[in-house]
C-alpha cells in the first residue's frame, strides 16, 4: 500500500484526533468499528480505492492514535468529533463509509449534519437491540478484556503501547453496548443522502434487521453478502482474506459512489 499523502493530529472538542489521507479525488471518509482503527478495518479498501478517491481515515476517541476521554462514548459524540475534524481539514461534503459501530456513527452524522454528507455507506450495523444475533447483548454484560479478540489487542498496542489506554477503550466500548438504547425510526427516516447498506449473511446482526433499516431509508440500496462480520471488506480474526469477495464489495461501492 502507498503511504498516506498526509497524516497527523488535529485538536477537536478537547482531544487530539488522528487521521490519515490517501489518494486524491472525491472525498470518502472511513470510520472504523469498535476496538478497531483506520488500517485495521480499511487496509484492503484503501489499497483498492486510493487511486480513485481521496480517502480520509479517522481514529475515533479512545481508539488507534487518537486521545482518550473519561466520559462515556456515544455515537453522537463520535459524529460531532468527525464533523469537527473534517472542518479542520477543510473537507466540506464528503461521502462516508462506516463499519460496525462506525456505521452507527455515520448514520448519526447523516441525521445530525445532513448538509455535510454526500453519500453514505453503512456496513454491518444496527439501530435496535433486537436486530443483533441472540445472546449478543447478554454476552456484552459479561465481557472482559480477556474476551477481546487478540488481533484487536495487538493492533491497539502497536499503535498505542499503553495498557491502561487499551483497558479504557475496552471499558468505554463495552459500556456503550451495555447501555445502548434503541434508536427512534426517525433517525433513519430522516437520512437524506443516498445510502448503501451492506451486511454479511453470517454477521452479528440479523439479515432481516438490515432489510428493516434499508426499508426505512428512502431510495437506499442493500447488499447482503455470503460473509461473517466485515469479512467482505477486511481480514477475519484468523487473518483469512477473501480477496475476490472484497474486490466485489469494493467494485459495488465504487459504482454507488460514482453514480
Amino acid at each position: 500500500m502507498n503511504n498516506p499523502v498526509e497524516k497527523g493530529h488535529k485538536r477537536v472538542n478537547g482531544i487530539r484526533m488522528y487521521y490519515e489521507i490517501y489518494g486524491s479525488g472525491k472525498p470518502l471518509v472511513l470510520i472504523h468499528g469498535g476496538g478497531g482503527s483506520i488500517l485495521f478495518d480499511y487496509k484492503e479498501v484503501i489499497s483498492r480505492l486510493q487511486n480513485t478517491f481521496q480517502l480520509i481515515g479517522i481514529d475515533l476517541q479512545n481508539h488507534g492514535m487518537s486521545d482518550h476521554r473519561d466520559i462515556p462514548e456515544t455515537f453522537e459524540q463520535d459524529a460531532h468529533d468527525v464533523v469537527a475534524l473534517l472542518k479542520e481539514l477543510n473537507i466540506e461534503k464528503p461521502s462516508f463509509w462506516g463499519f460496525s459501530n462506525g456505521g452507527n456513527t455515520v448514520m448519526q452524522i447523516a441525521y445530525l449534519y445532513p448538509e455535510r454528507v454526500e453519500k453514505l455507506i453503512v456496513a454491518s450495523t444496527f439501530y435496535k437491540k433486537n436486530g443483533m444475533m441472540e445472546g449478543f447483548f447478554e454476552g456484552m454484560t459479561e465481557a472482559s478484556l480477556d474476551s477481546m479478540p487478540e488481533p484487536l489487542k495487538i493492533n491497539f498496542l502497536n499503535l498505542n503501547p499503553d495498557f491502561s489506554a487499551l483497558e479504557n477503550m475496552f471499558d468505554k466500548d463495552s459500556r456503550r453496548m451495555q447501555t445502548f438504547e434503541d434508536w427512534d425510526e426517525d433517525v433513519l427516516k430522516n437520512i437524506q443522502s443516498p445510502t448503501f447498506f451492506i451486511s454479511g449473511d453470517k454477521d452479528v446482526m440479523k439479515p432481516e434487521h438490515i432489510v428493516e433499516m434499508w426499508r426505512l431509508v428512502k431510495d437506499s440500496q442493500l447488499m447482503i453478502l455470503p460473509a461473517t462480520h466485515g469479512s467482505y471488506m477486511m481480514a477475519d480474526f484468523e487473518g483469512n482474506l477473501d480477496e475476490k469477495l472484497i474486490d466485489f464489495t469494493v467494485t459495488e461501492i465504487e459504482k454507488f459512489l460514482k453514480n
